[in-house]
């Protein structure tokens, strides 16, 4: 059943989750189609369309927390692998992740259609790697679901390019964690900075 959240209360709703369990509270279809839509409809510069995605859902899904694990074994001292291995478990122990790509041979085509601004691209594409996992987190979360969102990357780029055949010009940008909320927010009570030091208006009626 879609959410009946307007778009301001979804904004307002969205925070970070980070106990979640193994359940999701829609189908998987749902969760396809959401991110379908994030990947139709989030707006990017000149249209070009640089974002990239790879849902994980059930055994690929524990697969990869799997790889990321093994990986930062290898990488780190055991004291601080023991102490990285305990989120890992938590990530693993939720629903699905979402991987968000950004393709490197995408932004070098604008850069090379459009030489005037052949600098700025590489930031607009980060720009619409943000705005699509703000509109799949956001969506997620307004169907009863709880988010967090991570950055294990480069270090687990290789393992997860071979893993997923992932083109190795998809440049990864960020993990984000899904499932049931076991427990309430990361931070129930948002503090927010004063918005007349944050937000400038001039001209209104």
């Amino acid at each position: 059943m879609a959410s009946t959240k307007s778009f301001a209360e979804a904004v307002k709703d969205r925070r970070t989750y980070y106990a979640l369990s193994n359940e999701s509270t829609i189908p998987d279809s749902r969760v396809q189609e959401i991110v379908k839509d994030a990947v139709l409809h989030t707006p990017s510069a000149f249209n070009s369309q640089t974002s990239r995605v790879v849902v994980l859902l059930g055994d690929e899904h524990v697969k990869t927390w799997d790889i990321i694990a093994e990986v930062y074994k290898q990488q780190l001292p055991e004291e601080k692998f023991n102490q990285a291995n305990k989120r890992f478990i938590g990530f693993r122990a939720a629903y699905g992740t979402i991987l968000f790509y950004e393709d490197t041979d995408n932004v070098r085509e604008f850069q090379n259609k459009f030489k005037t601004y052949e600098d700025k691209f590489p930031g607009w594409s980060e720009q619409t790697s943000g705005m699509h996992q703000y509109h799949v987190w956001t969506a997620l979360e307004t169907e009863g679901l709880g988010v967090n969102l991570q950055h294990y990357n480069p270090l687990i780029d290789v393992r997860l390019e071979t893993e997923y055949k992932v083109p190795s010009t998809w440049s990864l940008k960020a993990q984000m964690v899904f499932g049931k909320p076991t427990s309430g927010p990361a931070v129930e009570n948002k503090e927010f900075k004063p918005v007349e030091d944050r937000m400038k208006v001039y001209g209104a009626k």
